[in-house]
């Protein structure tokens, strides 16, 4: 087995690294001087099953085509099989049409993926699980809810404790984690009247006197994350916290999300937290390189993945 990171995420590929004991093979992954990519793996992979570690995050169009261009160069390199592990999967919020001439990008980047010469694909909480079916090749979907139950557990215990959805879209979600830590679940209907902004209407379910804790897949603007603890704790929540898969945290989230009446957010570092986040007073970050790499090991070795969440 061996194992090659792009240059998105490179300490993740590292921790990753780290707890399957295996070095990083030798990878150049660079620009020319016009920023198109270049890549050359200086190790032998014939015959190897070599695994690409590699979030398609901001710059999402540049970590993209180096995850394309680094699949194509170990296929050519007459790898036997190729994995590509992407913690983050970009474009996946596009994964519908929801108007006339609009685009399905995640679909289109399932086939540029597949069609590059992967093999197969592992990732982390896809923003629906529908995308798994845009691949036409095995499509890994894992779940960081193993890693959050028990960082609640720690915590807060056993306390008076709620699940909250922070829209309709992610209830299935959150009544995964919910039925995880034995809590109730809650809903905060909300309205969006253009991308990046969001009205909250309502709250469905008794949120008085319970500590609230918001789950989703994806944290970007965070303007959907404070309107949802703003209404929370108006409907008699005494404190809400925030547990978010992929902290993509674009323009002024994190400024936004400091100054919130947010106890805390955490996040995963599936997404390289930039230098605000890891300033930030109330985001913290817990690791998945020990998901990740076990789900690494366990496809090399062909045992269940999915034993990993049962």
């Amino acid at each position: 087995m061996k194992l090659v990171a792009g240059n998105s995420n490179r300490p993740l590929a590292e921790a990753i690294a780290a707890y399957l004991k295996l070095p990083l093979s030798k990878c150049i992954v660079r620009r020319f001087a016009d920023m198109e990519i270049f890549v050359e793996v200086q190790e032998n992979v014939r015959g190897e099953d070599v695994f690409i570690i590699q979030s398609t995050s901001a710059p999402a169009n540049d970590h993209l085509m180096e995850l394309l261009i680094i699949i194509d160069a170990l296929r050519r390199a007459s790898a036997r099989r190729i994995t590509a592990v992407i913690p983050y999967f970009g474009y996946a919020r596009q994964d519908r049409k929801p108007g006339p001439r609009t685009p399905i990008s995640a679909k289109l980047v399932a086939n540029m993926i597949a069609r590059a010469g992967a093999d197969r694909v592992l990732t982390l909480d896809l923003h629906a699980g529908q995308i798994q079916g845009f691949f036409d090749i095995p499509t890994d979907n894992l779940f960081a809810a193993p890693v959050m139950v028990q960082d609640m557990r720690q915590v807060f215990g056993a306390d008076n404790l709620i699940v909250v959805s922070p829209d309709v879209g992610g209830v299935v979600r959150a009544r995964g984690l919910a039925k995880r830590i034995d809590a109730p679940l809650a809903i905060v209907d909300k309205r969006r009247e253009r991308p990046g902004d969001s009205e909250v209407m309502n709250v469905i379910g008794d949120v008085k006197g319970r500590t609230c804790i918001l789950v989703d897949d994806i944290v970007d603007s965070g303007g959907t994350l404070v309107n949802a603890a703003e209404a929370l704790l108006d409907h008699g929540a005494p404190m809400v916290s925030g547990y978010i898969t992929h902290g993509v945290l674009s323009g002024g989230a994190v400024a936004r999300i400091m100054a919130s009446r947010l106890k805390e957010l955490v996040i995963t570092d599936s997404i390289l937290p930039s230098e605000a986040v890891r300033s930030a007073h109330n985001i913290r970050v817990l690791p998945v390189a020990p998901l990740l790499g076990e789900a690494i090991a366990r496809t090399a070795e062909e045992k269940s993945v999915s034993s990993l969440f049962y």
